[in-house]
């Protein structure tokens, strides 16, 4: 993973999201538990998105920029076990435990006993409300590694190639460039945060990273 001036190796990946799942194991995150991920592009937010999964739990993306009174009641609605955001952020999510990335493990030497099974819930999402009350869309592991395994073949991705993550963790076009490369041996290169409202900022990535 790269992320400006940083990157993470597959190893230190795989230590410290292993760590953090540990950690959110003892905070109660399992089978179908929810965990709400509200932070910004960053080396974070892919440890964060790894984290969970590996745990067993279901990931939910919020967008910090929606007004708290929608925040609550995603909350009040999904229940989760707790929040992976930013010390700056923690006073919007009262009365849910929050975990900022300075109090998370970054080094274990247990091993995870549990492994998510197809049927499990990978993610939620939630719909903009359009309609009224905003609801959460569930999806499953196997719909994900199915997209994924037929995007890795169709494509012919390879380890020596370089994936740009810049859609927003709230939309559902960023799994794909979550994971993808993650899944290949390719390089996953985080955009900035809000970069993907900047155009080119974005070519500007593409051409120094040859994505």
């Amino acid at each position: 993973v790269v992320f400006g001036g940083q990157q993470l190796t597959y190893a230190a990946l795989e230590q410290r999201s292993r760590a953090l799942a540990l950690q959110l194991q003892a905070q109660g995150v399992g089978r179908e538990a929810r965990v709400v991920v509200a932070l910004p592009r960053s080396l974070e937010l892919i440890i964060a998105l790894v984290a969970v999964l590996r745990a067993g739990g279901a990931y939910l993306p919020v967008d910090l920029a929606h007004p708290d009174e929608r925040l609550a009641r995603i909350l009040r609605s999904a229940q989760p076990v707790c929040v992976l955001a930013q010390g700056q952020d923690r006073e919007r999510f009262p009365g849910t435990p929050v975990l900022v990335p300075a109090q998370w493990h970054t080094h274990s030497d247990a091993a995870l006993t549990t492994a998510p099974a197809p049927a499990d819930a990978a993610y939620v999402i939630y719909t903009s409300g359009s309609t009224g009350e905003p609801k959460g869309v569930l999806i499953e592991h196997r719909a994900i590694v199915n997209r994924l395994a037929w995007m890795r073949e169709h494509y012919a991705f390879q380890p020596d190639d370089r994936i740009l993550q810049k859609t927003p963790a709230t939309f559902d076009v960023s799994v794909w460039e979550f994971f993808l490369p993650l899944i290949s041996g390719a390089t996953l290169v985080v955009a900035p945060p809000e970069a993907h409202r900047d155009p080119l900022a974005l070519a500007a990535l593409i051409r120094e990273y040859a994505i």
